[in-house]
């Protein structure tokens, strides 16, 4: 038989003070203490367990970007999908920790709402333990009395004393007595109320309890449950590991390395010795000498000797599809690994220089290989490119700079300010007009290049923010313009997101106005330039100007870099290439070039999956595309979209919907779509179809190129924000465009 709480408190809680009930309420509170640090406790296993899966991703992550060449490659596939699937068992017990986390917070409240309930319930007992505890007392009190009278009565007896005294301490007795009586008569009454409440309301503290366990425990074996369900998932996730590398055998591996490296089955033919024809030999050197005047990209002289070194123009065409399937898988294998060894190269100072800054797009447009506007090209993959700890460049850094110098007092003159109306410059078939201007004067401001100091003037600045020219103060700051541009590359396989590799890749480009030189050269300590790199925590890698950039390694702030220029290097460079190019209005710098963290599908901004139905007589192409706005910092419409898809098989008619544009001489099919957001139809969501007859199927599924930009946005969010004194930004602008765009089935 179980003791109830009601045989506790009258066998060991009443006491002689009568504190079972202070007992029993203060542990009532305690359970709501119990509750919250299991909720912390659990809270704490969620989070632990979320950093390892997180950590396990990345694992995966470095496991996909090892390098894709030679036998042992396929074997980091094996690696790369239990590691993932290992961070998504742990993922799914966070995700059940933290559901499990609400119900502990919800019974917590209906913990607090029945601990409320049942205080104003057990009011009444409150009131008997404190009258039988005042009667307790006056009882006690009472009875003293009562001894001290009869005894004091008793010695007056005995010591003889008169009658008068006797009788009068005998009176004061009496009264004592009755008193004492009174007193034992409400003790009674409220011990036998005490006892009847105590017995109720421990009854209903012990119900309160034993829920409270019955509910811990039922936490606590779900949280047990879900601990044992992942250990379990992780146990059959390593036996699937082991499986899948016993079954990954020498052979098969061989047997890939041949089939995706291979060079083809025939072997080289016979050749015979041919007589010399000496007309046809002459007028076939004649033939290639003409072909090489024509079409090389180098200087070379027109008498050149047979014996001299010869040199080569290499063209790059694109691979045609054919019926094997050998040169056809290889070719995806190369733009799979031409997207996963993408890695930012050294950066040194790059200037780019041109008239009229209003001519300038640093944002040129990328087209996928193969498509009808491009001349004949191909992917060529991108060989592994060492990885090395980013520094702040050879140079030793100065001091961060806290109070920079200014410019000198009183006023520059000749240096104006001039608002130049926009006018694209003319433009050939071979290259298309640019779409958008680094800078402009104020929101487009621009120093004239023929600026000039007068030592023996008082220096003035003029600017134009309009029709007539203001004068600037010497406080008042120089303007440059910054733009961001970011290339994403992705390779979807399918429909399965797990197989989707991205790499995500930027630059940040500065524009400095000509006149900004004249100000440089003649103040001998000009205002440092000095710039914070917002953002920089979704940043997987950043490679700074090494020739123009500081920065402190130190820095702790994990979102944000900054960086300052030598001003003397920026200066002698931007002398160097004026003195090159002295009519250039602006002068382009890149500054830095970085790599951002990608998350898989969740990066792209347009999310594709690709199936092909062949036959004999036709071939069914569905492409399924998704607006991803997540992936942006900024979420902005895609424009410029374009889905190019080489097939073979002879193609003699074509059925799409949208409508598409076929290419005959190349077997292509070209959908142009119009801007993609999340105010376009099913938020961005669609289907490409088409159906093809042919002539000699089946077709063999190809690899599909995707072209499209963003204006005004990035993917990484990264920004820039000038600090200190002397400069101010007149524009930033932010792009970001497709590199290898690429689906397969």
């Amino acid at each position: 038989m179980k003791p109830s709480l009601a045989f506790l408190c009258s066998n060991f809680l009443l006491g002689e003070k009568n504190n079972g009930f202070d007992v029993l309420y203060h542990n009532m509170k305690h359970g709501q203490i119990s509750s919250k640090e299991l909720t912390d406790f659990i809270r704490e296993r969620s989070t632990i367990e979320e950093a390892y899966a997180r950590s396990m991703t990345k694992l995966a992550k470095s496991a996909g970007n090892f390098s894709q060449l030679g036998t042992f490659a396929p074997v980091w596939d094996v690696f790369k999908s239990s590691t993932e699937k290992l961070a998504s068992c742990h993922m799914e017990l966070v995700r059940k920790l933290q559901e499990l986390i609400k119900e502990v917070q919800k019974y917590v409240e209906e913990q607090a709402k029945a601990h409320k309930k049942t205080k104003e319930e057990v009011a009444s007992t409150l009131e008997a333990v404190q009258n039988i505890q005042t009667i307790s007392q006056a009882l006690q009190k009472s009875k003293e009395i009562y001894n001290a009278k009869t005894v004091e009565q008793e010695r007056l007896r005995k010591e003889g004393a008169t009658q008068r005294d006797v009788d009068k301490a005998g009176v004061k007795a009496k009264k004592a007595t009755e008193t004492y009586k009174s007193y034992v008569e409400k003790y009674a009454t409220a011990k036998s109320e005490f006892e009847q409440k105590m017995a109720e309301t421990a009854q209903k503290f012990q119900d309160i309890e034993e829920s409270h366990i019955l509910h811990m425990k039922e936490i606590i074996q779900s949280y047990s449950q879900s601990v044992d369900e992942t250990h379990i998932q992780i146990g059959e996730l390593h036996n699937e590991f082991v499986r899948n590398i016993e079954n990954t055998s020498v052979e098969s591996l061989i047997q890939k390395l041949a089939e995706s490296k291979g060079t083809g089955k025939e072997r080289p033919g016979p050749i015979e010795f041919e007589e010399c024809n000496t007309a046809i030999a002459t007028e076939g050197k004649f033939e290639q000498k003409h072909y090489k005047q024509k079409n090389s990209f180098y200087s070379s002289s027109d008498s050149e000797d047979e014996d001299e070194p010869r040199k080569f123009h290499v063209e790059i065409k694109p691979v045609q599809p054919n019926n094997g399937t050998h040169q056809n898988r290889a070719t995806i294998d190369e733009l799979k690994a031409s997207i996963g060894n993408i890695i930012l190269s050294k950066l040194c100072c790059y200037l780019l220089t041109n008239n009229d800054l209003l001519s300038l797009d640093p944002f040129s447009p990328t087209l996928p290989a193969g498509s009808s506007s491009s001349v004949s090209s191909s992917t060529v993959p991108v060989p592994n490119r060492p990885t090395t700890p980013l520094t702040a460049g050879a140079l030793v850094p100065p001091p961060r700079p806290s109070s920079r110098p200014k410019l000198p007092t009183g006023k520059l003159t000749g240096i104006n300010e001039i608002v130049r109306p926009f006018s694209p410059p003319k433009t050939s078939n071979a290259s298309p007009p640019p779409t958008a201007p680094l800078a402009r004067a104020e929101s487009s401001s621009s120093l004239s290049s023929n600026a000039s100091l007068s030592a023996g003037n008082t220096p003035t600045v003029g600017t134009s923010r309009g029709p007539s020219p203001v004068t600037l103060a010497s406080q008042d700051a120089l303007p440059i313009a910054v733009a961001f541009t970011e290339s994403v590359n992705a390779y979807f396989k399918g429909a399965d997101p797990t197989k989707c590799i991205v790499k995500i890749t930027g630059d940040m480009t500065l524009s400095f106005p000509s006149g900004i030189i004249k100000v440089f050269t003649t103040n001998p300590s000009p205002a440092v330039l000095t710039f914070k790199l917002k953002n920089t925590s979704r940043l997987e890698q950043i490679l700074p100007n090494q020739q123009l950039l500081y920065s402190d390694p130190s820095q702790s702030d994990s979102n944000s870099k900054d960086f300052w220029f030598n001003m003397q290097a920026l200066t002698s460079y931007l002398r160097k290439v004026s003195d090159q190019n002295p009519s250039a209005s602006y002068y382009n710098v890149d500054i830095l070039k970085y790599q951002v963290l990608s998350d898989g599908i969740h990066s792209t901004p347009l999310n594709l999956a690709v199936y092909w139905k062949c036959t004999s007589g036709t071939t069914d192409l569905r492409v399924d595309y998704r607006y991803n706005p997540d992936s942006m910092a900024s979420p902005g419409p895609l424009t410029n979209i374009q889905i190019l898809v080489p097939v073979d098989g002879g193609v003699t008619n074509m059925q799409s919907l949208p409508n598409s544009i076929w290419n005959s001489e190349q077997n292509k099919c070209l959908w142009k779509l119009s801007d993609i957001s999340e105010k376009s139809e099913n938020e961005g969501a669609g289907s490409l179809r088409a159906k093809f007859e042919l002539s000699n199927g089946p077709s063999n599924p190809s690899t599909l190129a995707v072209q499209f930009m963003s204006e005004g946005s990035t993917l990484s969010g990264v920004d820039m924000e000038l600090q200190g004194s002397g400069y101010r930004l007149s524009l930033s602008k932010k792009r970001f465009a497709t590199g290898r765009y690429m689906a397969d089935c």
